[in-house]
């Protein structure tokens, strides 16, 4: 069976914004799944037209994978790690914690996220692998 892919938030923002990553989205090797997550960032960010047809479109094309309750208390004790480890604020700890469901959710699946937010993820890699591309 072919890997699963996540796109992670940035990915699919990128590509509404600029369409830098169209050809690598629609040859990516492997099988896309969305994120609830991802797909909850888009609905909140969508302020027009073509931007809800994008999200609609994402949500009828692909399954949507969901963090479970382990998922979502383990990104909890996982930030208050970071926090103490790190000094971060309250500010980095929210900005981090939907990245961090995205990634103990396709943790969990066995699923590669895609991201153009290189630091956030690598630093969740420090404390949790997953598998990981950046463009």
């Amino acid at each position: 069976m072919s890997e699963l892919i996540v796109f992670d938030t940035s990915i699919v923002v990128d590509q509404i914004r600029s369409d830098r990553h169209l050809d690598r989205m629609l040859n990516v090797d492997g099988v896309v799944r969305n994120s609830s997550v991802v797909l909850a960032e888009l609905w909140r960010a969508a302020t027009g037209a073509v931007d809800r047809k994008v999200v609609e479109t994402l949500e009828r094309n692909h399954p949507t994978l969901t963090p479970t309750a382990k998922n979502w208390v383990e990104s909890g004790q996982l930030l208050a790690k970071m926090r103490a480890d790190k000094g971060f604020d309250a500010g980095k700890v929210r900005d981090l914690h939907f990245d961090l469901l995205i990634a103990l959710t396709a943790r969990a699946h066995g699923a590669r996220v895609i991201t153009s937010k290189r630091a956030d993820f690598e630093l969740i890699r420090e404390y949790r692998a997953f598998k990981l591309e950046v463009w």
